[in-house]
């Protein structure tokens, strides 16, 4: 598909983000302010104060979390050759690993996988739009913020969480492999977490794919050199890890471990 503006939707502009509040204490004089609010992340997970009204009312707000688990797997329950492609949010248009991943999801689209992601700007944007511009299954997982995430407009099917674990739950049951591509905090948090249930086999056969050797060649080391080096990994921990500069590789490789892509619909990984 042409890059011509008829062909791009349009975006939606961003929102001018106030000063930081510095403390705890200034942060809560700023939560009459809209743009300030809590998030209902911050709240459900924020301590009890001695006359705080959230600890009476905890208990109900399951039900908004229960719903959130229900919303999502409703509209989930198609995918099921599902990849999802994180990285970071500030990753410009003109980036090489914006122009990688948007290869790698058309790529992976194109031979029958659902490209999912966190639905926002960078990466995550790419990697929707390369699966989009193939004409297929575009998953956004957008989370609600206070400032930074905005969806973007190449998504076939669009999603909103208000609670980050139950974005994050919907990502590990709906993938069958996820790629990490250079990011930030959230993208190492899905990084870990993946390997994390992969080591304690809470979820079984999940490809996880690094892509940008020199993006991650520091992390592996100190991994290596140290985390290993103290016996708190095994090698066999290590080797649930593909790193690659190739969207070509990383394609081979899911498809090689995830199986090739089916004439009927693969039965869904459970998750243990």
């Amino acid at each position: 598909m042409a890059d011509t503006d008829a062909n791009k939707p349009k975006k939606k502009k961003d929102v001018a983000k106030p000063a930081e509040p510095k403390t705890v204490g200034e942060a809560r004089k700023l939560e009459d302010i809209p743009y300030w609010q809590l998030t209902d992340d911050e709240v459900l997970l924020r301590s009890p104060e001695p006359e705080d009204e959230y600890k009476t009312s905890d208990s109900w707000r399951v039900f908004r979390i229960m719903g959130e688990f229900v919303g999502g797997f409703d509209d989930m329950a198609t995918i099921t050759r599902g990849v999802s492609i994180f990285g970071s949010a500030r990753t410009a248009e003109d980036d090489e690993m914006y122009v990688a991943a948007r290869e790698t999801a058309r790529l992976l689209a194109e031979v029958g996988f659902e490209i999912i992601t966190g639905g926002g700007p960078g990466i995550m944007e790419a990697a929707n739009r390369g699966a989009y511009e193939a004409g297929k299954v575009s998953v956004g997982c957008n989370i609600e913020l206070p400032f930074e995430q905005s969806a973007n407009p190449y998504q076939t099917k669009s999603l909103s969480f208000k609670y980050f674990f139950v974005r994050k739950t919907i990502f590990i049951k709906y993938s069958n492999a996820y790629i990490i591509f250079p990011g930030g905090f959230g993208t190492m948090d899905e990084l870990f977490e993946a390997l994390t249930l992969i080591q304690t086999k809470k979820i079984r056969n999940f490809p996880v794919v690094l892509f940008g050797s020199q993006y991650w060649r520091g992390m592996l080391a100190w991994l290596t050199s140290t985390m290993l080096n103290e016996k708190n990994i095994s090698s066999e921990d290590l080797s649930l890890i593909h790193l690659t500069d190739s969207p070509g590789d990383a394609v081979d490789f899911i498809i090689k471990t995830c199986g090739g892509v089916p004439e009927k619909k693969a039965p869904r990984r459970r998750i243990r």
